[in-house]
């Protein structure tokens, strides 16, 4: 049984280029040339390897263009094996799978927008400024990286002139956030995309900015403290008829696949939103940083893959 929602399609690699030092972009078509389902800025699609194995990238191409896709990979050394695959196996003409497009980090509308990106971060900014220019809105783009060849896409940004800052840490330094911010304003939204160390550094410097001025999309999750429930808590699995438990250290994922319930996923982490189900009953403990507060306090959704339960008992609409 497979997740309401969770179905996949046929793509190929119609193109890839390398972008920086260890990023490759990959441009994906339908085998038969048809249409590509739509997408908007902040979007991301699932990739499903050889074995399995499924990895989110955002969308970075452009939303308009209803026949291709584009996405950027990293290499990632220390990564789980999908990214070298990306990056030493597939070639033009390959077809993969795809899940999605999912979109966990919307833009909304505003007059003005403050773009903070680090390294490969700077994936679903890219559409975002374009986005941006089309409305007429007021942009600008802080943007840094390791070193200057590693930071991909830089080229494609320069003809947007002072509006974007490239800032490389080996010639600059860290990014300075307070100024680049400048003062609080009520219609700005500000949005980041990086490194965890990135993001926690810039919701400091926005503390003291109105509520919601400020989303973020981590590739890690969050360290969280201990569990607020360590013990045992049974699931129930409402189209199925049957319960599963879930003990200490196991996930929901794993357990609800034990029970021949197979939820798609991707990250693992609670940072791509791919396993996101259905709460129908009980409290979930939520781990992950996909869900915003209002998500949150409503309770009738979880990511199976970190979050847990306060109580005894989860009722899912699996």
């Amino acid at each position: 049984m497979v997740a309401a929602g969770s179905g996949t399609r046929r793509v190929r690699v119609a193109a890839r280029r390398p972008e920086s030092d260890g990023v490759v972009s990959l441009e994906l078509v339908a085998p038969d040339g048809g249409r590509l389902p739509d997408w908007a800025p902040g979007a991301h699609v699932d990739l499903v390897l050889p074995g399995g194995r499924t990895r989110q990238y955002s969308l970075c191409g452009d939303r308009w263009d209803a026949h291709r896709y584009r996405v950027a990979v990293l290499r990632e050394p220390d990564g789980r094996g999908g990214s070298a695959w990306v990056h030493d196996r597939l070639a033009v003409g390959d077809e993969i799978g795809l899940g999605g497009p999912r979109n966990n980090f919307p833009l909304v509308p505003a007059p003005r927008y403050l773009f903070v990106a680090g390294g490969v971060g700077i994936t679903p900014v890219l559409p975002m400024i374009a986005q941006a220019d089309l409305l007429g809105a007021d942009w600008a783009l802080l943007y840094g990286g390791r070193t200057r060849s590693s930071m991909a896409f830089t080229g494609e940004l320069a003809r947007h002139g002072g509006r974007v800052r490239v800032v490389p840490q080996d010639e600059a330094g860290l990014l300075d956030l307070p100024r680049f911010l400048g003062h609080p304003d009520a219609g700005t939204r500000v949005y980041g995309c990086g490194p965890g160390g990135l993001l926690d550094a810039l919701a400091a410097a926005t503390a003291g900015w109105p509520p919601h001025t400020l989303r973020t999309e981590r590739f890690v999750a969050p360290a969280a403290d201990g569990p607020v429930r360590d013990t045992a808590f049974e699931v129930h699995l409402a189209r199925r008829g049957a319960a599963v438990t879930v003990g200490p250290g196991r996930t929901v994922l794993d357990a609800v696949a034990d029970a021949g319930v197979e939820v798609l996923s991707s990250c693992r982490q609670g940072t791509c939103g791919t396993c996101e189900t259905t709460v129908l009953d009980g409290e979930p403990e939520h781990r992950d940083s996909v869900l915003d507060d209002d998500e949150r306090a409503a309770g009738d959704c979880m990511l199976v893959c970190v979050s847990r339960s306060r109580g005894p008992r989860l009722v899912l609409d699996l």
